[in-house]
């Protein structure tokens, strides 16, 4: 955007102290000359109340395609009534796949026992198990499904790689779980070590998650960027700004191909609304990073620096005030008028910040288009409702599967045990089944969806309660299901 325009940007001013952050965090990017034109929309539990399960009426979505800037306040999410995130909604909706999370410490002025933490979690935002889409399947199982794809996490970790490009940061580490889920975090982690070849400049490493989250709540200083799928993301991002000094001080950028929102990393905190007591620190610092995307780094240098003035200062908020080592306590809009008294000044002790002022932003990343493979259907996986044994169940799937069909019943799982054939007796089951079918022994022989069409006919027939099913395909002749103990 052009450096002496005036940006439209899309404002909430959310619910529980949402309000008075906002309206102090405005207040001091206007004094520091941000040129923003505001255009203030209505989200959150009002909007839910009035009957919108998504909390966001139609006519904010015109103000956020207009605009493509979300300057977005915290938000209350009324409890029961099947209300969905509005958060997740928003990004999903818009697109705003990469969620940006600096995590650094401000030591000696804000306590932390990482006094040189300083990184970035660069969190995937779409999908996940945050594809929300869950089902109870018997009166003792739900499921939610895992969906990462290769478009979606090529996005993501191209975005880290070149954010520590454009921030001069040195390495991109990957967290993933991929030595249990070999095909979904397996596909997260291939993709990244492909990606990395074409960045010889940066270094990159993978950790298995619980350790490196153990790592990164022990020597988080080790870790420069991090990427992540995006539950391990949601919680590690926490947990690295609360070990910072206080998920208070933390800010998140959501970034997308065509809009991008800034919030704090926080709730809503209903309990501490009206009060002036809330720390508007997190939704300020979104307030910079949304100054940069909007082509004011200007604005972003002189705001950052005096609220790191300010925190040298020792002027601060309940929440990181120390009797003895701060020098005064201020609430809310007290923090703001601080702030704005210390613009055009920078600290002493704590670094100050440079942004970059020859007009190049970061470019958002596009997968490369995916090759199509070779899909055969080699089986289907059955999972039934049943109460019973192991053996009394292959009894009844046998009786109706053994008919000359060519699939065969290999094996039964329970929560992805083996239970038959060979099954030990400990084991301990639920009512919820997976049976297994395949032309031959080897899965390699092709079957049909005809084939499989008449397999659960004669399942119905027989009134064998069987609640969904997934085909077993093979891609480029590679098994893209997971193989069960004994095969």
């Amino acid at each position: 955007m052009g450096m002496q325009s005036t940006v439209p940007i899309t404002v909430a001013f959310g619910d529980g102290i949402g309000p008075e952050i906002m309206e102090a965090s405005l207040r001091i990017l206007l004094a520091a000359g941000a040129r923003l034109e505001v255009e203030r929309i209505d989200i959150g539990e009002r909007v839910y109340l009035k009957g919108s399960t998504a909390g966001i009426e139609p006519s904010a979505w015109d103000s956020l395609r207009r605009t493509k800037v979300f300057y977005k306040a915290p938000i209350t999410t009324p409890q029961g009534g099947g209300f969905k995130s509005l958060n997740v909604t928003v990004r999903k909706t818009l697109g705003l796949f990469a969620n940006v999370r600096p995590c650094m410490t401000y030591a000696p002025f804000v306590r932390t026992k990482h006094p040189t933490m300083d990184l970035v979690i660069v969190r995937e935002n779409e999908e996940d198990l945050y594809a929300g889409i869950e089902h109870r399947q018997t009166d003792e199982v739900y499921q939610t499904l895992k969906l990462i794809s290769r478009p979606g996490t090529e996005k993501i970790v191209r975005y880290a790689f070149e954010y520590a490009r454009a921030h001069k940061r040195k390495k991109v580490a990957c967290f993933t779980k991929d030595n249990i889920m070999k095909l979904t975090d397996g596909l997260f982690h291939k993709v990244f070590d492909e990606v990395a070849t074409e960045y010889p400049d940066i270094e990159n490493e993978h950790w298995i998650v619980d350790i490196g989250a153990a790592k990164l709540a022990d020597t988080p200083e080790i870790f420069d960027v991090i990427v992540m799928p995006n539950l391990y993301g949601d919680i590690l991002s926490d947990v690295a700004a609360q070990i910072a000094g206080s998920v208070g001080l933390a800010a998140s950028a959501n970034i997308g191909e065509h809009v991008a929102m800034f919030e704090a990393i926080h709730g809503s905190a209903p309990r501490r609304a009206g009060q002036d007591l809330a720390n508007p620190s997190g939704l300020l610092l979104a307030g910079v990073m949304m100054m940069v995307h909007v082509g004011q780094p200007a604005v972003a240098e002189v705001v950052h620096n005096a609220w790191l003035k300010t925190i040298e200062d020792g002027v601060h908020t309940y929440d990181i005030f120390v009797e003895g080592a701060s020098a005064q306590k201020v609430g809310t809009m007290g923090f703001a008028q601080a702030v704005i008294d210390r613009l055009g000044k920078t600290p002493m002790t704590l670094k100050p910040v440079a942004y970059a002022r020859d007009g190049t932003a970061m470019q958002v990343p596009t997968p490369n288009p995916t090759r199509p493979a070779r899909k055969e259907t080699v089986g289907v996986d059955v999972f039934v409702h049943f109460r019973g044994s192991p053996d009394d169940l292959a009894r009844q799937v046998k009786a109706v599967s053994d008919d000359g069909s060519g699939l065969n019943l290999i094996m039964i799982t329970n929560r992805g045990v083996k239970v038959w054939p060979d099954g030990l007796p400990e084991t301990f089951c639920t009512d919820h089944w997976r049976c297994r079918f395949q032309a031959s022994g080897d899965g390699k022989a092709p079957t049909s969806h005809a084939v499989i069409a008449r397999l659960l006919q004669r399942f119905a027939d027989a009134e064998i309660d069987f609640i969904k099913t997934e085909h077993l395909c093979t891609f480029d002749g590679e098994p893209g299901y997971s193989l069960g103990q004994g095969q």
